[in-house]
């Protein structure tokens, strides 16, 4: 009897890459720091009429959702202008470093808010943010097999004040959930994580060097 692979948890789902023609671009709006507006005048297939859209380009982000062995969640409680909220975040930043390798980044970001490092770094979970609004993707990483750094860093402005709190991922679920807690990274990594750890393990993950086609 011939033995059938094992198909891996999700198989057969994917998105698929595709790149419409642009008769023109050209840059609206520049911050000078993260971001810029880009206007394109986009051509669709099969002769259909050009539309102009607006695309906020973003260098992309990186999140850390960090295990202790009991299953606690480390989180940031950190201003957000914008919002006008002090969210509660996992530790995550921006990918501003120019070849910055994406585990470290994420490294670094874990040290830089939290003093902490990992010695266990698989890939979660990899997204956009608003892909009809910008190109931003973010990946988020696993990091388990935690130690306190012995070096901290000196932060500046919304990150001056953050406070570090420690919650059963179980908690962080529920109140994703409940909609007491609105961060992305922190809403997509929480249940990609307890997906994985009620479902097929976190051995199932991706490598922490796992392509990435959004930003690769």
């Amino acid at each position: 009897m011939k033995d059938h692979p094992v198909l891996r948890f999700g198989a057969g789902l994917a998105d698929s890459r595709e790149s419409w023609a642009v008769s023109s671009s050209e840059v609206v709006h520049s911050t000078g720091r993260v971001i810029f507006v880009r206007r394109d005048q986009v051509v669709p297939p099969a002769g259909g009429e050009p539309f102009v859209r607006d695309v906020v380009v973003h260098p992309g982000a990186v999140g850390v959702v960090a295990l202790d062995s009991q299953n606690r969640m480390l989180l940031v409680r950190q201003y957000r202008h914008p919002v006008g909220y002090r969210l509660l975040e996992p530790p995550a930043g921006l990918l501003d470093v120019a070849g910055e390798d994406y585990r470290i980044g994420a490294e670094r970001e874990l040290w830089e808010e939290a003093a902490t490092k990992a010695a266990d770094w698989r890939v979660l979970v990899d997204a956009f943010t608003s892909p009809g609004l910008t190109n931003e993707a973010v990946r988020i990483f696993l990091a388990r097999d935690l130690s306190e750094a012995t070096e901290t860093y000196d932060r500046l402005h919304e990150e001056a004040d953050m406070e570090t709190v420690w919650a059963p991922l179980v908690d962080v679920v529920g109140a994703a959930l409940a909609g007491d807690l609105h961060n992305p990274i922190l809403v997509m990594g929480s249940l990609a994580a307890w997906t994985a750890l009620n479902g097929p393990g976190f051995d199932s993950l991706r490598p922490a060097d796992a392509p990435w086609p959004a930003k690769d």
